[in-house]
């Protein structure tokens, strides 16, 4: 497993986001708020969303082809 998993910009945004989105959330659910629970669930999507998008634009780690284990080779 590489050693920069998760260190890239796009990691860095989407979780963040997805945080806020999870503390909006936790706050209005403690508050019985259904509509801002649900706001706080729409961030972490949109931060999920936002991650993804930023993978794609090429601020996310770059794909390496991946590795047989030793005994597939034998």
């Amino acid at each position: 497993m590489a050693h920069d998993h998760g260190h890239t910009p796009a990691a860095w945004t989407g979780s963040i986001i997805a945080f806020v989105g999870f503390c909006v959330a936790g706050v209005f659910m403690v508050m019985a708020n259904v509509p801002g629970f649900w706001a706080g669930m729409a961030i972490i999507v949109i931060g999920a969303l936002v991650g993804g998008a930023m993978r794609l634009a090429g601020f996310g780690q770059e794909k390496r082809p991946h590795r047989q284990a030793a005994s597939a080779r034998s």
